[in-house]
Parts: structure tokens; sequence; C-alpha cells
């Protein structure tokens, strides 16, 4: 096992340079610059901002001074906002960011189980087509168009919520669920596949040749085995609606990482780019490691060999 762990750390470390290293040089590739606006700034004057923050050295050493400054956990400037380093922005848009991702995805995978285990109970009844064809829209519609229809519905028509801002734990409601909705339906359609599987193998035939209840079978023999892809797709879903909460923070004007992520993107603000970059690349090698050692821990055999 710690073999295991050492080796996937290892490839861990590779990506996130490889993944440092593609988004360092396509930023500089794009067109434009931090310090292009509306209104030209006079040659002198742009000449001495890049060499304030070293853009006028050459990419590879820009590069080397980043991989450093990186190493002592410091993101750099922001080129933009004057006053903040990226380490600051980080520190008060991440709260937000995480604790929206991680509401979405506690709500999706309790949803998604009950959901799942509910419609697997009668496969081919009229409730399994209903809860399968709602989880079908569910994926279909995108967060973008969900989430102005939860506003205008829940907010705008019958003002039981907030539309924005995150003044209160109410502000929260109707981002969660925007977020939540995809990853909910992926949870459900996984249950239940993998418990209508189950419930033919012959360990849990012999189960109910004993005369065991439905629910500890499902409990006991069931569901442990159908939680292995579950956690294959709880890894890239955590770290996706870390990332996906982009679109929600600014549908919904919350403060966090995303809006900062967006702003500099279409300011060329390289190091706010970069800073976002690093903690998203970082939460998602991160998930991925920790669902390699859960595998282990749910399944014997997998951890044998």
């Amino acid at each position: 096992m710690i073999f295991l762990l050492l080796r996937r750390a290892g490839f861990a470390a590779v990506t996130f340079l490889l993944v440092v290293t593609a988004v360092f040089f396509l930023l500089r590739l794009a067109p434009g610059g931090p310090f292009d606006g509306e209104r030209r700034l006079p040659p002198e004057i742009e000449a001495n901002l890049k060499a304030a923050y070293s853009l006028d050295a050459p990419l590879y050493q820009q590069f080397a001074s980043y991989l450093n400054k990186l190493a002592h956990g410091d993101l750099g400037p922001s080129f933009r906002q004057k006053d903040f380093s990226v380490n600051d922005l980080v520190a008060s848009g991440l709260p937000t960011s995480a604790g929206l991702g991680f509401s979405a995805l506690l709500l999706a995978v309790v949803s998604g189980l009950l959901v799942g285990v509910l419609a697997a109970q009668k496969p081919g009844s009229l409730l399994d087509v209903a809860l399968m064809s709602i989880n079908n829209l569910q994926l279909a519609v995108p967060t973008i168009v969900v989430a102005p229809l939860l506003i205008l519905l829940f907010a705008v028509t019958l003002s039981w919520v907030p539309a924005g801002g995150s003044g209160s734990t109410a502000h929260f409601v109707l981002p969660v669920i925007a977020l939540a909705l995809p990853y909910a339906a992926a949870v459900a359609r996984l249950i239940r596949g993998s418990v209508v599987e189950l419930a033919g193998e012959p360990h849990v035939t012999t189960a109910r040749a004993k005369g065991l209840s439905r629910q500890r079978i499902l409990l006991r023999h069931i569901l442990p085995m159908a939680a292995i892809p579950l956690v294959s797709f709880l890894g890239p879903a955590a770290a996706g609606l870390l990332t996906g909460s982009v679109v929600v923070e600014q549908v919904f004007d919350l403060p966090g990482i995303g809006r900062y992520f967006v702003q500099g993107a279409l300011a060329r603000d390289y190091t706010l780019v970069m800073g976002v970059v690093v903690v998203y690349s970082s939460a998602i090698l991160l998930f991925n490691l920790l669902v390699d050692l859960l595998y282990g821990w749910l399944d014997p055999r997998i951890r044998v060999s």
C-alpha cells in the first residue's frame, strides 16, 4: 500500500508540473497582455511596468522564477489588482468556493443514493422510468441554464430565497442546488445500475436464501460493492464541483475564486489565472489520490492486487 501511495504521488507530482508548464506558456501565447487596456500606455511606462514584474525577461527565466516562488508557496502579485497578492485573493475566495462545492457534493451523494436505490427496487416499473427520466433531464440541461431558471422561479416569482449575494446561508441554497443537480443524477444512475446488477450475484442470492431482511441485504451485501463505481466517480466529481462553481459564482454573484479566474482571464492577469489553476489542479490530483486509497478499503481484492 505504501509503494502504491508513493507511486501515485509521483505520478501526481509529474502531472501537476506538466499542467503548470502548459498553462504558463499558453497564457503567454494568448493575444494581449496584463497592461493592455482601452487606452494604450506610453511605451516608456509600459516598459517600466514589465521590468517591475520581470515580464521583460526571457520566458524560460520567467518560468524558472515562477517555479521557485511556487515551491515556497508564493503565487506572486496580481497584475491588475495591485493592492492584493494572488495568495490574498485565493485565501479570500477559496472558502466560498470550497463550501459551495462540498455542500453540493454532499447534496448530490445523499439525493443520488436515495433516488438510485429507490429506482433499483423495481427495475422497469413506472417509478423507475419516471425517476430515470428526471435524471436524464438533469444531465441534459446545463448549469448555465438551470441557475437562471431557479432564480426566476424561487427568488423572483416565489420570493423564497435571495437571488444572489453571500450575506447569509439562504443565499447559498440556490447555488448549491444548481451545482448539485447534474451530479446527483449521475450518482443516481450509477447506484441504480450497480444495485440492479448486484441483486443477482451469488452472495446476495445466498443471503436472501438465509432469510435475511431486504434492508440488511441492501446495507451489508449490496451497497458496499455498489459504492466502488461511485467512488471512481466522486474523485473527478469533487474536483468538477469545485471548478464548475465558476459558472455558478458568476450567476449568483458569489465571491469565490471562480470569479477571480474569469476576471484574470479577461484581464490577462497571468499570475491570478495561474494561482487559480494551481488550486484547481491540486484539488483534482488530491481527490484522485484519495479515490485510489479508498478502493483498497472498500474492496480487499483491489488492495491485495
